[in-house]
């Protein structure tokens, strides 16, 4: 069964987009779970108004123009398009007509510390073929166990847990006891240990949760699903960047009347007794409404919009006491040369692993030393730089702002360090050609993005931060605030905001009967 299958959306025939009798959605955030929520909400028939601070929809993954380039700020890879396709067909819209989607291959390709490389794809052949280059003996049959292992955590984690909320403790329950089976108490690391001996496997077949916010060495081994899950549905990418894919479910919003209002700041969500009322924006201004629904990092959400509310779980002792994603540094830059030999998706390994994510998530220390993701959708995409030039970003993870680093003072520096090893790996001479630049730090993500700490993904997805335990969808403190995106169930990654989405928009009362019962809009 689909996720469309279990959420299914009953599409109503819609009257004017400002219908003061149509029960009304306010959703804070115009990131992408907060668009898909307001497109799935406004499809079920609610007057749908998006509030979001930023001059344009993404959130996270808004797009920087500068100097004729355009620089995805945030998520790059997109896999599970089966859940972009239902949610244009429950719109009313057909996703292909709105959205040029191609595959990646290989899916990336990983240059470790010693020189030599990797290309990772989904071909189950070319990858023992890659597997066996490294370890000629043991390799194929771990890569053969790992895959299988992987399948069987996705056929429960994703097909069956992903798109359900996790209110009842006894679905709880009977869940976490079916992922027990499955090891869900080892972290992604063991799992991958278990398999494979030669460490630049266990370091190829384990950094995935670094992609959500998570610790290899204590993320839950459910995340483990990611290898099946990009081995069964790829790995893709938008042409004009990820920011087209917002682009288009921003269309789907206002497809069915919804509003997005840009620049515009939501200061207090609004209540009386158990009920959220609407909300106040920075300007003064109050918005009615008869549900609202957060995309912002739910830290946020109870810890500054509710500030106000007592709470009785997300209580700003518990918030503060959570353990969050790490911190991300990116640096956006352009070329003024082409750089043909590097692919669209590179991974470059430093020297240590373990010990570089224990100073990032432990020991809170900005190392000398790193491990970098370099994009250059320009591979593929001419329409993201000039003619003749390339357009990049590399981003590297950091500790978040629970560390003592000085961002005013050590940006500059540590960009620079980063284009050193940059020069010295895959890209030589590049300080002689860079021609546009531009840097993210935690700081960024916390004042721009309004993210707790400056942690990229939220809290960080261990076994007790997730599911239950993970901020629910429907607030445990108000019976009409909804909650989606990368810091509730079921997590970060774009499938995983997309089935908040989902999971909200099936949770919401039928939006007549609402209005019928004397809704406040």
């Amino acid at each position: 069964m689909t996720v469309a299958q279990r959420f299914p959306i009953d599409r109503p025939t819609l009257t004017t987009e400002a219908d003061p009798a149509r029960a009304h959605a306010l959703v804070i955030g115009a990131g992408v779970g907060g668009l898909s929520a307001a497109a799935l909400l406004a499809a079920r028939g609610y007057r749908v108004t998006v509030v979001d601070p930023l001059d344009a929809p993404g959130g996270r993954a808004y797009a920087h123009r500068q100097d004729g380039f355009v620089f995805d700020a945030g998520p790059t890879i997109i896999t599970a398009p089966f859940l972009f396709e239902e949610l244009w067909k429950d719109c009313g819209a057909t996703f292909a007509e709105d959205v040029d989607l191609r595959p990646c291959l290989p899916f990336y390709r990983v240059r470790f510390d010693d020189g030599t490389w990797f290309d990772y794809s989904g071909d189950p052949a070319a990858m023992e073929a890659e597997v066996a280059r490294i370890d000629p003996i043991h390799g194929v049959a771990g890569y053969r166990g790992f895959m299988e292992e992987s399948r069987r955590i996705y056929a429960v984690a994703f097909e069956e847990m992903a798109d359900r909320p996790f209110h009842s403790l006894a679905f709880t329950a009977r869940a976490m006891l079916g992922l027990v089976r499955l090891g869900g108490y080892r972290s992604v690391h063991s799992v991958v240990a278990k398999h494979f001996r030669h460490e630049k496997l266990r370091t190829l077949f384990s950094f995935h949760p670094l992609l959500i916010g998570g610790n290899p060495f204590s993320a839950t081994s459910f995340y483990c699903l990611i290898a099946h899950l990009e081995s069964r549905h790829g790995v893709h990418y938008a042409m004009g960047g990820t920011n087209a894919l917002v682009a288009g479910i921003a269309k789907l919003v206002r497809l069915n009347g919804g509003t997005i209002r840009l620049g515009e700041t939501v200061e207090t969500i609004l209540t009386k007794g158990r009920r959220a009322t609407g909300v106040r924006l920075a300007s003064g201004e109050t918005i009615a409404a008869d549900i609202v629904v957060s995309n912002a990092d739910p830290a946020t959400t109870y810890g500054k919009l509710l500030a106000h509310l007592p709470r009785k779980r997300w209580t700003d002792r518990k918030i503060s006491r959570g353990d969050y994603s790490m911190g991300l540094f990116v640096w956006y830059f352009g070329t003024n040369r082409r750089y043909g030999d590097v692919h669209h998706h590179s991974m470059v390994f430093g020297p240590r692993y373990r010990g570089l994510l224990d100073d990032i998530f432990h020991r809170k220390h900005l190392a000398g030393d790193f491990s970098l993701y370099l994009h250059r959708p320009s591979a593929v995409d001419p329409s993201v730089a000039p003619d003749g030039c390339d357009s990049f970003y590399v981003l590297s993870p950091v500790p978040n702002l629970t560390g003592n680093a000085d961002w005013a003072r050590d940006a500059e520096i540590y960009r620079r360090r980063i284009e050193k090893r940059l020069e010295e790996t895959v890209l030589p001479d590049l300080g002689r050609h860079i021609v546009s630049s531009r840097i993210a730090t935690p700081i960024d993500f916390r004042e721009r993005l309004h993210s707790f700490a400056g942690a990229a993904f939220a809290l960080e997805p261990k076994l007790l931060q997730s599911a239950w335990f993970r901020p629910h969808n429907q607030s445990e403190e108000l019976d009409n605030l909804y909650l989606c995106g990368a810091g509730t169930h079921p997590g970060a990654g774009l499938p995983g905001v997309l089935c908040s989405a989902r999971i909200v928009a099936g949770l919401v009362p039928d939006p007549a009967a609402l209005k019928a019962g004397g809704g406040v809009a």
